[in-house]
């Protein structure tokens, strides 16, 4: 069977193929339920499987890995992830994606230790969403096929059942139904939190009031979340033409001006911007051609994705690049919230691919490029943008512990060194990066130090067998910023999932049990240990 096609088959595991006449049961049990599909998701899945407990987990479209596959967007890491500051498992996800390229590289720099396939600027590992899907798969098979794992793909949470501080059951609406899904515990891994509501669970979204947080925004409003971005992804072939429809909501986008304080450096679609850290106008370039030299920072080497003079010749036909800018950060709401910001963002995404193919200002003193074609191939889509649009905020638990700029902030804590916490679970660190928001603000992007994940920012203050397992841990809008990226998200994950794997072995009915007790936290931290999940950082990173 072909590996493209197994997670698909796999999905319908105990639900029934109806298309066979075989019935489909509408209650599923597990030892452990995982409401959502993306990093942390499928970090909590391998780790519980590992640990010998059975596993529901469901994901909203047909890949697993959120937002380094179905959203599109190649990891923003820490710079010392090739050594230190990710678990072990995440590294092994890591190795195993760079593995795919090692055979066809010709480019000698390339082929050393920590090749990056797209040499690009954003990340030490940029490579094509596609494969890193494809890793995800090879993971999964295994468990899956020893029925360990059960995959509900296409699938979302749509209910709950509750008895006071207990989550008993979830439901969730498949293609092939409704199904209630039965555990004795519940890990909320969804890309916005969709499970908090569903059952009840303390949450704030947005930028909350009264944090007392040196940068926290001036516009606290629940509306208020950084803005969301539909990527896509291009690759660029001289002399033909590519151009697509115009899009129904050009006109539109191309004289947006986004209103901001501090103020916009001028219209969205544009090759000036504000500079995330100043704020200050700031130029870029923009030139799809392999090896191009320009007078300014280029836009396509941002998040390239290939190099194609890393490779053999004929291997890539061009470069090929992962759009996610400036220029298509959508802040007119939240399109996991409602269908029209959905398709508002999918329509900023088209729109600035059209003035790219016909209207950016080339340094030859030309305008547009409409040799750039859509490569929906590398993100798994016929129409050429992403499956799901990146989301960089999600609701957030109230959670046990909340973590605040000042444990983290280099400027706002003062010190050389974040907050030390007694219930670590893992290790970050990133800046605190926060996009302009839906509710007026520009960026606020400012340096952090690197940090620990506390336990209790996992734990809902009262709900007692629920796990917060993505970016829906106790944070602030403030926070969020630098505990949302990649190996955080997956550390998050798997934290949560040997918690859960802890609770059973220990036949302890609560989550809270462990955090309660110095005894459990030190030999559920041992767990963590043994499974390559450091818990602090060294004294110095340099």
């Amino acid at each position: 069977m072909r590996r493209r096609r197994f997670l698909e088959y796999a999905s319908l595991g105990a639900l029934g193929r109806l298309a066979a006449g075989v019935h489909r049961p509408r209650e599923l049990t597990a030892d452990v339920a995982i409401i959502g599909g993306g990093l942390g998701g499928c970090a909590a899945a391998l780790a519980l499987a590992d640990l010998g407990q059975s596993v529901i987990m469901t994901a909203s479209t047909g890949w697993l890995g959120g937002q380094l596959t179905a959203q599109g967007v190649p990891p923003d890491e820490n710079p010392w992830v090739e050594t230190y500051g990710a678990t072990r498992s995440y590294q092994e996800l890591r190795r195993r994606w760079r593995a795919r390229y090692r055979a066809v590289l010709t480019d000698p720099a390339a082929v050393a230790e920590h090749l990056n396939p797209g040499a690009c600027l954003v990340s030490r590992l940029c490579a094509e969403p596609s494969t890193a899907h494809d890793v995800l798969q090879s993971l999964f098979e295994p468990h899956v096929r020893q029925g360990r794992i059960q995959l509900l793909l296409y699938s979302e949470a749509v209910g709950a059942e509750t008895q006071g501080d207990r989550v008993l059951s979830i439901r969730v609406r498949t293609r092939e139904g409704d199904v209630d899904i039965h555990a004795p515990f519940f890990l909320d891994a969804t890309e916005n939190g969709a499970l908090l509501p569903l059952a009840g669970v303390e949450h704030v979204t947005g930028a909350e009031p009264d944090t007392g947080e040196l940068h926290a925004s001036g516009n606290a409003s629940p509306g208020n979340i950084q803005a969301a971005t539909w990527c896509f992804a291009l690759q660029y072939h001289e002399g033909q033409d590519h151009t697509i429809d115009r899009p129904a909501d050009y006109d539109y986008w191309v004289a947006y001006e986004p209103a901001l304080s501090p103020p916009w450096a001028g219209r969205l679609l544009s090759l000036t911007y504000s500079h995330p850290i100043t704020l200050a106008p700031r130029e870029a370039s923009f030139d799809p051609r392999p090896g191009a030299q320009t007078r300014h920072f280029n836009l396509w080497t941002y998040r390239r994705l290939i190099s194609q003079d890393r490779f053999a010749p004929g291997r890539f036909v061009g470069d090929i690049s992962l759009v996610n800018w400036p220029q298509n950060d959508y802040l007119e709401g939240n399109p996991l919230e409602s269908a029209a910001h959905r398709e508002g963002a999918r329509q900023l995404s088209l729109s600035l691919l059209y003035w790219l193919q016909t209207s950016v200002p080339r340094e030859d003193g030309g305008v547009g490029w409409p040799g750039l074609r859509l490569c929906g191939e590398v993100l798994g889509t016929t129409d050429g943008l992403a499956i799901a649009p990146y989301v960089r905020e999600s609701r957030r638990i109230r959670a046990r512990t909340t973590v605040l700029e000042h444990h983290v902030g280099k400027e706002a804590r003062g010190s050389l060194e974040a907050e030390r916490f007694e219930d670590t679970a893992g290790i970050g660190y990133y800046r605190i990066d926060l996009h302009p928001s839906t509710g007026g603000d520009n960026y606020i992007d400012v340096d952090s130090l690197p940090f620990e994940i506390p336990l209790g920012a996992l734990l809902p203050q009262r709900v007692r067998n629920l796990v917060a397992a993505c970016k829906n841990i106790g944070t602030t809008h403030i926070t969020n910023g630098c505990y949302r990226l990649h190996p955080v998200e997956w550390n998050i994950g798997e934290s949560a999932g040997v918690l859960a794997a802890f609770c059973l072995h220990s036949r302890l009915a609560t989550t809270h049990a462990v955090h309660d007790s110095p005894e459990h936290l030190a030999e559920y931290q041992r767990w963590l240990t043994r499974r390559g999940v450091p818990l602090r950082w060294p004294d110095s990173q340099d």
